[in-house]
């Protein structure tokens, strides 16, 4: 008889190389559990894009094997592809009453509630999800009562560290349960660890939450006689209790500006999370009735998102405040990769509007909720795992975290850097990769599957370059022109301007379907082809562009 364990595989569908999409799919008896499901905000050169999903389409293959899905915290990264998932397939989602309250807000708007059952789990919990041995440990993070995740598998215990930080004195004093850890580390020992590596190249210790709002505390102190207006992340509830605070120690009520913001601080009252007087808070309905020296309004769009509450305040477009010159407003956060820009431009704007504005690069108003290199060398230092893989970050950020592995003694030869799609299997004789699973990029315009590579590739030259339509009419029987060329473009050059050169553009093209007409050619597409062809060829001779040609023939 064998003494061979069943081994356990790993499906990454994302998460890795990138910051977002963060999703992750265990095998183990021929049943899959997810870790997360999230999605990504879309780049700039993303045209048009709303949020970008992980692929779907080996979970779609494998939908009767799944038992569930283990939700590490509540942001949009890590529960946001949720709501388009449970379009396709039905499931129970398994996490803390926080979390399952900000992801419940998605899958509600959406209106498939109906497809899962929303199983809260305490702190210390162990569940058996199928045949998945499931312990859920308290983690410090910028959101309150997050997981992180320990599998009891047939191959020995696999720590999944969510997003983390190691703070001695969080707002809520729930600490990560680093005890825990080190008494499964000391027990069972771990077999695999999969860490958070978003922090991995920034040097020292994530500084406490508590260090941010005593600086808050003293930035709110120094605006007596100006109203403030605040944005952070909606998720962030212990932020928004200390703004609170702040603000009712200075004589100021609160009020919120954003449906997220709104809907984060309703629930975190509902259910306790947040210690403050509900009669500070009254509804932005109000604010017009109120002394504006008085007040603190905390707002979503921190990110500088074109549609959020900040956004419209720095283009003087929301309905309920106006900014001025009596206004500061405190940026409680740092910008995640790729919104710089939009985070830069939403600060000119408020600047503009004649308001003050606090940032992290003026004052330590924001604290990142991810561990940072000493923080990740103590996790590392007490779980002491046999294998370790970096997730959740760009890729100069899970090599960073490899690095950290090793240099805690972890042998170089068991630290491995996957990227999306790679699949991994824990055996008796290690851990290894096993294959591929499709791991693109879902684009989500409107609807799911609305949009693809291809697209995206003609929104780029639309964007850059414009578009050229031209426009002939041909008799099928004379096999002449009746009429056209006739060209319309957006975004090439200025058509009231540039009369000539469309002249001698029509001119160009009309040779060429002649001489293609009188060639014998009668096939419409074969004729779109050459005023394509033709067409081109002048537009990047005459401009040294390559717009977009759109040829439209029609036969009479």
């Amino acid at each position: 008889m064998s003494d061979t364990r069943p081994s356990v595989r790993f499906y990454f569908l994302g998460g890795l190389g990138e910051i977002g999409r963060n999703c992750l799919v265990v095998e183990q008896h021929d049943e899959l559990l997810l870790v997360d499901c999230g999605l990504m905000f879309p780049s700039p050169d993303m045209h048009g894009i709303d949020l970008v999903l992980p692929d779907f389409t080996f979970l779609r293959e494998n939908a009767d094997r799944i038992v569930g899905c283990v939700a590490t915290h509540g942001h949009e990264d890590h529960v946001g592809a949720l709501q388009f998932l449970l379009r396709e397939m039905s499931f129970p989602i398994y996490g803390s009453e926080v979390t399952l309250g900000l992801a419940a807000h998605r899958i509600e708007e959406a209106g498939l509630l109906n497809r899962t059952s929303l199983i809260t789990v305490a702190d210390g919990e162990r569940r058996l999800i199928g045949s998945f041995e499931v312990e859920f440990l308290p983690v410090t993070h910028s959101v309150p009562h997050a997981h992180a995740i320990v599998l009891h598998t047939a191959q020995g215990v696999v720590v999944h560290s969510g997003d983390f930080k190691i703070d001695l004195t969080p707002v809520d004093d729930r600490r990560t349960d680093l005890a825990r850890l080190g008494a499964i580390a000391s027990n069972n020992g771990v077999r695999l660890l999969l860490a958070d590596s978003t922090n991995a190249e920034e040097r020292g210790h994530a500084p406490s939450e508590r260090d941010v709002g005593a600086v808050l505390r003293q930035v709110i102190a120094e605006q007596r006689g100006r109203r403030i207006i605040t944005a952070s992340f909606a998720s962030h509830i212990h932020r928004a209790q200390q703004l609170i605070e702040a603000a009712v120690d200075n004589g100021r009520v609160v009020a919120t500006l954003g449906r997220s913001m709104q809907k984060n601080v309703r629930l975190a009252l509902d259910l306790g999370l947040m210690d403050v007087p509900r009669s500070a808070i009254i509804d932005i309905d109000e604010a017009a009735d109120r002394d504006p020296a008085n007040m603190l309004i905390l707002a979503t769009g921190s990110q500088g998102e074109p549609m959020s509450a900040l956004a419209l305040l720095a283009r003087g477009d929301n309905k309920w405040v106006k900014l001025g010159d009596r206004d500061t407003v405190i940026l409680s956060s740092t910008p995640i990769p790729g919104n710089e820009m939009n985070v830069s431009r939403v600060i000119d704007g408020l600047l503009r509007a004649g308001a003050r504005v606090v940032h992290s690069g003026i004052a330590d108003v924001h604290a990142t909720g991810h561990a940072q290199a000493e923080d990740l060398k103590t996790y590392l230092s007490i779980v002491q795992p046999e294998w370790y893989v970096p997730i959740h970050g760009e890729y100069r950020h899970l090599v960073a975290n490899a690095e950290l592995g090793v240099t805690m003694g972890v042998p170089r030869r068991n630290v491995l850097v996957v990227s999306d799609g790679d699949v991994l299997e824990l055996s008796d004789d290690g851990l290894d990769f096993t294959g591929r699973v499709p791991a693109a990029h879902l684009y989500v315009d409107g609807i799911v599957g609305d949009v693809g590579q291809g697209v995206l590739r003609d929104r780029k030259v639309l964007a850059e370059e414009g578009v050229v339509v031209v426009i002939v009419t041909v008799d099928e029987e004379t096999n002449e022109v009746l009429t056209g060329p006739e060209i319309i473009t957006r975004g090439w050059v200025y058509a009231p301007e540039a009369d000539d050169l469309l002249d001698e553009a029509c001119e160009h093209v009309a040779q060429a379907v002649e001489r293609a007409l009188r060639e014998g050619t009668r096939d419409i597409e074969t004729l779109e082809r050459e005023v394509r062809r033709a067409a081109g060829r002048f537009v990047n001779d005459r401009t040294k562009r390559r717009p977009m040609i759109v040829p439209v023939v029609m036969s009479a």
